[in-house]
Order: structure tokens, then sequence, then C-alpha cells
């Protein structure tokens, strides 16, 4: 599965996100993500995809494809 997937996944089960609403496009804010949500989320991304996100600041003007961006860019590193 990839990067961008797991996250949709993520957001699908634990936020009942609407599948069809997530796009690369879509910020975080129209996803009905609040800073809490967004904690949860990071947490719920580091703890299924084994990386460590401490220094990603997410916030709900941020894109579905900002934050694959990230995470693929600290499963890299």
């Amino acid at each position: 599965m990839s990067t961008a997937e797991e996250i949709s996944t993520l957001l699908v089960a634990n936020f009942g996100t609407d599948p069809l609403a997530i796009h690369p496009e879509v910020s975080l804010r129209h996803l009905q993500l609040d800073s809490l949500a967004l904690e949860e989320l990071r947490l719920l991304i580091e703890d299924r995809l084994r990386v460590d996100l401490d220094d990603v600041q997410l916030t709900s003007r941020d894109t579905v494809g900002q934050l694959v961006d990230a995470v693929r860019s600290r499963i890299a590193a």
C-alpha cells in the first residue's frame, strides 16, 4: 500500500472521512480536521508507518498532498 493509501485509510477508519473527498489538493480543514485531530492523525501515521514526525508541523491549511509529501520525506530519511 502506498503512503497516500495508508493515510487515506487512516482518515476513513479513524475520522469518518468520505473516501471520495480525499484528494492531494484538498486541505485538511476541508476534511474537518482540527488541531486535536491533526495531532491524533500524526500519532496514527507514526505508529502505522513506523516513522518519526515529531518535527513535522501540521496545520489545517495543509493539503493531503503536503501531508503525504512530508511523510514520504521522513520515510526516505
